[in-house]
């Protein structure tokens, strides 16, 4: 049964004891009903709990592996770019300069990691009970905000170790995160709905996202791609992202112009990503 299909007008049984519901498919488009998400928003509560409790699930370490994972790219990527290969670091310790693009560039990828692969995943809910699909992939994200607030906390600890504070440019941080998670919604609901269709993605998904790493700047600075190239940067809505994050941190400039840029594309891939994913969910129940 897919989210499209939804409840009509009680007719009456044959017996008229008790009323019968017809649940018949909607034709074309079909918008979101918030409504109907807000309704539903216990079971996304449960759905993040979930997520995160099979990630840790029969693990040592549980959560810890939250901070692990973005602390060992960290430490490795110090040693090879910032010590070996002498990468910039716009003035900053490539340490901390690193891990405060690491951490919301994490926060991306393992949203559209747990996204794309999220609607497959839950193939034995889809079919049998009602509820609006939308909440799946949505869920994936939320689960992946956790794990982002638990490794903000490396980052607290070496904004304290180099004496780095937070001015005022603090404010835009929600606004900043809210940015990085439009971004994998969008990206996470398009690869969501082909992967239904499509397993094939469920291979592709890791190496876009480890292509897409070094297309970010992440590791490197913006400043040290030529300027007649950087525009080719502004069309990944995390590089102005991960940029203003940087800024709003750990005292560096805004690139206002950038940040612009990628709250627009941003919003055009959750349009295209929701769009996509409401034309296609109706065949959910069938092809999962």
């Amino acid at each position: 049964m897919s989210s499209s299909l939804r409840p009509s007008s009680p007719r009456p049984s044959s017996n008229d004891a008790k009323p019968l519901t017809i649940i018949e498919p909607r034709r074309g488009w079909v918008a979101i009903d918030w409504r109907e998400l807000v309704h539903y928003r216990d079971l996304f509560y449960f759905l993040v709990w979930r997520d995160i409790k099979v990630r840790y699930k029969q693990t040592v370490l549980g959560a810890l592996w939250a901070i692990i994972q973005p602390v060992m790219y960290m430490v490795v990527f110090s040693i090879f770019f910032g010590r070996l290969a002498g990468m910039p670091s716009d003035g900053l310790p490539y340490p901390i300069f690193l891990y405060a693009g690491l951490l919301p560039w994490t926060l991306f990828a393992s949203s559209v990691g747990q996204s794309a692969g999220s609607v497959v995943g839950s193939a034995s809910l889809i079919t049998k009970v009602y509820f609006p699909r939308l909440i799946i992939p949505m869920a994936s994200v939320g689960s992946a905000l956790v794990d982002f607030a638990v490794a903000g906390l490396v980052l607290l600890v070496l904004m304290f170790y180099y004496g780095i504070y937070p001015g005022v440019a603090l404010v835009a941080l929600p606004f900043l995160i809210l940015g990085m998670m439009v971004a994998a919604l969008g990206v996470g609901l398009l690869l969501s709905a082909l992967n239904v269709a499509y397993r094939d993605f469920r291979y592709v998904v890791p190496f876009m996202l480890q292509l897409w790493l070094f297309l970010t700047p992440v590791i490197y600075p913006v400043s040290i791609v030529p300027a007649r190239w950087q525009w080719l940067l502004q069309l990944n809505p995390m590089t102005g992202l991960i940029q203003g994050f940087r800024s709003a941190l750990l005292g560096r400039p805004f690139d206002g112009m950038s940040l612009l840029m990628s709250g627009l594309i941003a919003a055009i891939a959750l349009g295209i990503g929701t769009i996509y994913f409401r034309s296609t969910e109706r065949n959910f129940a069938d092809v999962v």
